[in-house]
């Protein structure tokens, strides 16, 4: 019992940190404390990755949304019907053509 009572007097007043025991250990404790802290912040790196990778795939997800949004709107106002409804709606002096376009070729001579 007395024993128990010695090594916690020296814990509490760090006596036993002079200890050859203990100081030969040191090297091994400080590659433990180390090895935590680089473990700690590995992890939150990695958290920070994941969120990251996270809100990245939200906004691609609008961003894919959006486009397919815009291109159905352009599809729609690409129509003939619709650029002729907006020449007209703006006023341009535009008409179509009354007569099919002819095919130009031009062959290389003699």
């Amino acid at each position: 019992m007395q024993n128990q009572k010695d090594i916690l007097k020296q814990i509490i007043d760090g006596t036993i940190l002079t200890e050859d025991k203990v100081i030969r250990q040191l090297p091994f404790v400080l590659f433990i404390t180390v090895l935590a802290i680089v473990y700690i912040g590995n992890r939150y790196h990695a958290e920070k990755v994941v969120r990251d990778t996270v809100s990245i795939q939200k906004e691609l997800k609008e961003l894919r949304s959006e486009s397919i949004t815009i291109a159905s709107r352009i599809m729609f106002l690409s129509k003939e019907s619709e650029v002729l409804k907006m020449v007209r709606e703006h006023g341009l002096n535009l008409h179509e053509p009354k007569r099919p376009h002819k095919k130009i070729v031009i062959t290389k001579g003699d």
